[in-house]
């Protein structure tokens, strides 16, 4: 720890080590804990149509909104899904540092971060409210099951989620713009008009609606 600012502190270094870790073999024990470990960490999508083992043709989905953090989930609670026009048809289960699901089989467990609703007048429209972390290691595990249950064909997708103010990169002071607002991102297939500005480089979206 520095004593006073501007002291030079020598970090500890771990050069070296790395191979020595590298080149120490992996025991039988150390194995089946990690195989444990990438076990508990597997992502399970729990949908109501599946309940009892019975299996489905994949959802026929036009449109599918997915919320992800606690603000854009806050978001559709409270301008979207407070009404009767919706119904839990699934639930994502996932154990990672930041959360923790218990292993029932349950559609709706009731500690559950990320659920999926059902338009009830349009079947084919799909709303997932992700409050939850889910972790690099998972992400790809989180898109392969999740989509994996849906067509794909003719299938809009619309991500929201939020980030901090002073991560948006500008020439003007992040102090005079007015919070919050709104950017948006589109692939070149999405012909639509655009309800917003598009977000300006270099400012780039991370981990789960990125991926």
């Amino acid at each position: 720890m520095a004593t006073f600012f501007g002291e030079v502190v020598v970090a500890p270094s771990r050069a070296g080590l790395d191979e020595e870790e590298e080149a120490r073999e992996e025991t039988p024990e150390d194995r089946e804990i990690r195989r444990e470990i990438e076990k508990k960490r597997e992502i399970d999508v729990l949908w109501s149509w599946q309940a009892g083992g019975r299996a489905r043709e994949p959802l026929v989905c036009s449109r599918f909104i997915v919320a992800i953090g606690r603000n854009a989930a806050a978001f559709l609670s409270s301008f979207i899904l407070d009404s009767v026009c919706w119904e839990v048809v699934g639930v994502v289960k996932l154990w990672n540092e930041w959360c923790r699901t218990s292993s029932t089989t349950n559609v709706l467990p009731t500690d559950s971060f990320c659920l999926f609703y059902r338009l009830i007048s349009d079947p084919t429209v799909l709303l997932c409210q992700c409050s939850c972390y889910v972790a690099e290691d998972q992400q790809f595990q989180w898109l392969e099951k999740v989509f994996g249950s849906m067509q794909k064909k003719s299938l809009q997708v619309t991500i929201l989620s939020t980030c901090p103010v002073a991560d948006y990169k500008t020439q003007e002071s992040t102090l005079t713009l007015a919070s919050p607002f709104l950017k948006a991102l589109k692939t070149k297939e999405f012909q639509e008009p655009v309800c917003c500005p598009l977000l300006e480089q270099p400012n780039i979206v991370r981990d789960l609606p990125a991926a």
